[in-house]
């Protein structure tokens, strides 16, 4: 046991704390300083989890094949970066997670206006995309593998079943969260189903697309990298993850789990700043500025 790291990484730990509570404090005094606050709070805890996990590794000697400390990965990720990360990255986001949730929100938020115009659609369709969203993915990937062969397309098509359901609930409850009374004051007006919908019916609907949408974007990478375990090129994020840690690589394991979780954050926080933009009037956006 090495009590040095151990005693660094508590200190760490308390100051990161103490200079946490004095942030928090600022931010109540001084709203103008709030945004940068707001930033620096989550990105001092993140630092600070960094550092505990390497003092504790590095104090407790923890083997490697265990737990690697994040030093370790990240020279692994910096040898990494132009082979094997980066083809991996192409292979994964942005072929199979990029065009899988693409086509499956996309087909989803059609469908979900073909349900809105038919209620004969909305009572068969809504019933069958709960039985295929219960599917469990490890059935559909090798199923998909089948059918659209080991390249990225069949890990599209994972994607897209994946994707697919979440969005049609959220767009179909969104399009049913209109008011009577906004409505009838479009009828007054004397427009039709399609003037409704884009003027009236889709605004409304927008934050639960958008729900969808960033729930949906951590979903695509995990149906992705899964459907990599089935069959695929030597190539990709999940085949890398399943051959490393068959070669006890562990280290190249972490470095895979690290850019998906960046990759995943960014695609997460790219369709949040969207909906900012586009959901403005909303009281959950205009309150939290």
């Amino acid at each position: 046991m090495n009590s040095g790291w151990i005693i660094f990484a508590v200190l760490f730990w308390i100051a990161a704390w103490g200079i946490n509570a004095l942030l928090v404090r600022i931010r109540v005094s001084n709203s103008q300083s709030a945004m940068a606050i707001n930033l620096a709070v989550p990105v001092l805890f993140g630092i600070t989890l960094l550092v505990l996990w390497e003092g504790l590794v590095r104090g407790f000697n923890v083997p490697q094949v265990l737990l690697p400390a994040p030093s370790v990965i990240w020279e692994r990720i910096l040898l990494s970066i132009p082979n094997p990360l980066w083809p991996d990255f192409q292979q994964t986001f942005l072929k199979s997670v990029l065009t899988g949730y693409a086509m499956g929100c996309s087909a989803a938020f059609v469908v979900a206006i073909a349900i809105d115009r038919s209620p004969f659609l909305k009572r068969g369709l809504l019933p069958v995309g709960n039985f295929v969203s219960a599917l469990p993915l490890v059935g559909i990937a090798p199923i998909m593998v089948m059918w659209f062969g080991f390249d990225w397309q069949s890990k599209a098509a994972v994607v897209v079943v994946m994707t697919f359901f979440p969005m049609l609930v959220n767009t179909v409850a969104g399009l049913n969260a209109t008011g009577q009374m906004e409505k009838d004051l479009m009828r007054t007006y004397a427009a039709g189903y399609w003037q409704t919908l884009v003027k009236l019916r889709l605004p409304m609907a927008w934050p639960f697309i958008f729900n969808a949408l960033k729930i949906n974007s951590t979903l695509a990478l995990i149906g992705a990298i899964v459907a990599e375990f089935f069959g695929t090129p030597v190539v990709g994020m999940g085949f890398r993850i399943s051959a490393a840690i068959g070669r006890l690589q562990v280290d190249m394991v972490w470095a895979e789990i690290a850019l998906a979780a960046l990759a995943g954050s960014l695609f997460y926080g790219l369709i949040a700043l969207i909906e900012r933009a586009v959901t403005f009037w909303h009281p959950s956006v205009r309150g939290g500025r």
